[in-house]
């Protein structure tokens, strides 16, 4: 597969600006790969696809406010800084974005807050966006979190051009979130209300919960032809044995094993043993999923729409066939559905 075959076009309107009024009533395609057939649905009836002890599996990672405003020393210039990473916790070192770069040098300090409540300084330039800032604060270091959570904002992506609103703390971050260290939501969680969660564990479905902290690097761009050269970058994903024990048990007993987004499916295909189970895990993970690929874990998968060229929808293709996935998205495109982050889902069975 190269990148040309996840090309298509994607009209600018259909890109979601707002999530739909209430969650679970976002519009929902069924992709059923066994008969080929496509129905059009709205999320709320994801339930009547499973039965008693079937398995969904989610990302119970949460989104921490990682977009700054500070100024630079000297000029004032207005910098955006987006963290990214942290490097070290007493030393106060992040990995860092910084907007507009060619501005900010090694040694240059930045400045956050009215009164300048927070600096850091620049120590060193990790990518041509990217640089490698040190916190300069006195406090406790549970003191400097809550310094960076007051001063930060919810991350939500470019493409969404309108400022943040105050709904958007809680629509970007999905009702389940519980391990912060995302600076992007797990978007396929984010249709999922508390009513439907109660309702599938009436039904009896397990809701078993891998973390997996969703960085940039899944919405890099690939920025090469030959899939097989690109790199992702690395995630941090943590697997508990109780998890992996529910998933185990959904395989041996042939139920549905639903991975709930992109995220928890790269997470769970990130430790697998030599008999096709899920292992505990805890570590980083670069895992790159792109057609064609054996998927060892989940039979089934829920996913937003996702844009063209974009190693999300690579993900998709491999799982639901590259012909079929094309088919839906021209569908997608035609009954306009919803694109990205605040957008609709598929559930693919």
């Amino acid at each position: 597969m190269k990148l040309s075959h996840f090309q298509f076009d994607l009209p600018e309107e259909l890109l979601a600006e707002r999530p739909s009024d209430l969650r679970d009533e976002a519009r929902l395609m069924v992709l059923d790969r066994k008969n080929q057939t496509i129905e059009h649905k709205l999320f709320k009836d994801l339930i009547d696809y499973f039965e008693e002890d079937d398995v969904m599996i989610l990302n119970n990672t949460k989104v921490f406010p990682a977009r700054l405003y500070g100024n630079k020393e000297k000029t004032g210039a207005r910098i955006e800084v987006f963290l990214l990473r942290e490097l070290n916790e007493d030393q106060r070192l992040w990995d860092v974005l910084v907007d507009p770069a060619r501005k900010i040098r090694i040694g240059n300090k930045l400045y956050f807050g009215e009164d300048d409540t927070l600096v850091a300084e620049v120590i060193d330039n990790t990518t041509s966006r990217g640089r490698t800032l040190r916190f300069l604060y006195d406090g406790s270091y549970t003191e400097f979190r809550r310094k960076l959570t007051e001063l930060g904002e919810t991350p939500l992506p470019k493409y969404i051009k309108r400022d943040v609103e105050p709904e958007d703390e809680e629509r970007y971050q999905t009702i389940f979130a519980k391990n912060e260290g995302a600076v992007a939501a797990p978007t396929a969680g984010l249709h999922f209300s508390k009513h439907l969660l109660k309702r599938l564990e009436i039904k009896g479905v397990h809701l078993p919960e891998v973390t997996l902290h969703v960085g940039l690097g899944t919405f890099n761009p690939v920025e090469v032809e030959d899939l097989s050269k690109h790199k992702m970058d690395s995630e941090e994903a943590f697997i508990e044995q109780h998890a992996a024990d529910i998933i185990n048990n959904g395989i041996n007993n042939k139920k549905r094993v639903c991975a709930v987004g992109t995220t928890a499916m790269r997470a769970i295909e990130s430790s697998v043993s030599s008999n096709g189970r899920l292992n505990e895990y805890s570590g980083w993970t670069n895992k790159f999923i792109f057609p064609p690929y054996e998927f060892s874990i989940a039979n089934c998968m829920i996913t937003n729409f996702h844009t063209p060229k974009s190693t999300l929808l690579m993900m998709v293709s491999a799982f639901a066939g590259h012909d079929f996935m094309k088919k839906a998205y021209e569908e997608a495109v035609k009954e306009k559905y919803r694109f990205y982050t605040y957008g609709d889902a598929m559930l693919i069975i």
